[in-house]
Order: C-alpha cells, then structure tokens, then sequence
C-alpha cells in the first residue's frame, strides 16, 4: 500500500431509506449474496454503479457516524447494524 493512503480508509456502501430494509441487505449479503450486486440492486446512492465503491477517504470527509463506522472496520469486514445517517441508512463494507 503506498503512503499517500496513510490516515485513509477505502469502503463501500449501501445507503437505503429504511432500517428494516438495511436489516434485510445485510441478512442477504450474510447469506451469501455479493455485496456489490447488492449494492446494484438496493442501494440509491450513485456509488451503486461502482458496487457501492467510495474510494479511499479520510477523517473529516464523511459525517460523522459513517466515519466512526468505516474506520472501525477491519479490511474485508461489513457493518452488522445499519449506520443511520442524514441520508439514510448504510450498510459499509472497508475494502481498503
């Protein structure tokens, strides 16, 4: 990894308008479905095209609970509760 992604973090997401429907992407990528067809099939963000990918982002780039949540993560690992934000809720993947 080269040091200019030093401080970042990279993930994807799923950003969905109800609790009760994050609760059900993350049950269906728990059981097996990809995260980023996921992402395609469920998400309304914009990034959906890319499977939910953001890019690589530092401290102060995201709000707040999204921030906490994607640098919390382990590389590879998915939030198991929906991350409620002003614009929804999200599920975040780190990829990165």
């Amino acid at each position: 990894m080269s040091k200019a992604k030093a401080g970042k973090v990279r993930a994807s997401h799923i950003l969905v308008e109800k609790h009760s429907k994050a609760l059900e992407v993350i049950r269906k990528i728990q059981e097996g479905e990809d995260f980023g067809k996921a992402a395609g099939a469920y998400s309304s963000c914009p990034s959906k095209k890319r499977g939910g990918d953001l890019g690589y982002f530092g401290k102060g780039e995201m709000v707040a609970e999204f921030e906490r949540a994607a640098f919390s993560l382990s590389v590879g690992a998915m939030t198991n509760e929906p991350v409620k934000t002003k614009f929804g809720y999200h599920v975040i993947k780190r990829t990165g």
